[in-house]
Order: structure tokens, then sequence, then C-alpha cells
């Protein structure tokens, strides 16, 4: 008896996670103005010379699978370089990538958003290092018919999420005590 009913949620569990016949996981696009990132030792004049490091996306790949529950997983990844420039150091060079997948049209809909903050370890001796990163985890509902043709997973670097990581954390106000 057991082997017939677990045949049953089997088979039930592999067609929950087929995806359709001509489906295409959406593509992967550098967003325009986001595939570069550079570090100035002096950020209000960026010059090649006072450069501290350049970072690049040189390639891409997603995988899709479709979850249970009709929910489409998608997993990106990335390779990139970092380049040390004049004013750069060996150590960690912080790279943060965001990810959107956005439904294009008239009227683009963001779908989900997701950021990774990657530490690129960059030894004495190197003035550049590849590395790979994957990201996993972005999940929405599949989308009806052939809407999923019209969705685009952007990458790109968030010169925003540097910004905020530098930016001091505001200090709780002092409680005062009431007599």
């Amino acid at each position: 008896m057991f082997g017939s009913d677990s045949s049953a949620a089997g088979a039930q569990a592999s067609a929950a996670s087929t995806l359709p016949p001509n489906f295409e996981c959406p593509e992967v696009t550098v967003r325009q103005g986001a595939a570069t990132l550079t570090s100035s030792a002096n950020p209000a004049e960026p010059t090649a010379m006072n450069l501290r490091h350049q970072v690049t996306i040189a390639t891409t790949a997603r995988e899709c699978r479709l979850l249970p529950n009709n929910i489409l997983s998608i997993k990106v990844g990335v390779q990139g370089r970092v380049i040390l420039g004049p004013e750069g150091s060996p150590g960690a060079v912080d790279v943060p990538l965001r990810y959107a997948i956005i439904r294009e049209g008239v009227d683009p809909k963001p779908i989900t958003t997701k950021l990774d903050r990657i530490a690129v370890s960059v030894s004495p001796g190197d003035t550049n290092v590849l590395f790979t990163h994957v990201t996993e985890g972005m999940e929405f509902p599949m989308p009806r018919g052939a809407e999923i043709d019209s969705y685009v997973i952007y990458i790109g670097f968030d010169p925003t999420a540097v910004q905020e990581q530098k930016k001091p954390k505001p200090k709780p106000a002092a409680r005062r005590k009431t007599s």
C-alpha cells in the first residue's frame, strides 16, 4: 500500500515542478550604467591616477526551476573582475551586486529584487582578480500564459549600497527620566 501512495505523491511533485514545453528562463541583462563600479582616493575628483579599484561584470548565467505551488525559482551566476588602480592595495573589495526581475512593457513592473554584498579578496602581488558569485532564492509566482516572455533579470553594481554602508547609523535618542 505504501508503495503506490508514495509513487502517486512523487508523480504529483514532479508534475508540479515541470516547466512548460516552450519555456525559456528570462534573459539576464546588465543594467545600463551599472556594469562598472569604481572607487577613487578622491571621490570629488575621480581620475585614472587616483583610482583605487574598478570592478566589472564579464559573464552571466541563469537557471530556472518550478517549485510546488507554481513558484518559479531563479538562480543567477555572475563572473566579474576586480582591477586595482594606482591608489589600490591588496585586501577585501566590497562588491554590491543588485539583482532585479522586471516585467517589461509600457508600464514596467518590478517583480523582485535582491542585493548581495560580495567580499572579493585581492592578494598581495595581484593587480586583478576574477570572482564568481551565484545567488539563489529569487522566487515569485509563475505568471500565466506567455507573460513570462516579458520578464528580464537585470543585474548591476549598486553604488548606493556602498554609500549607505559608509554612513554612520544614527544613535538612538537618550531617554529622559521623568520624576
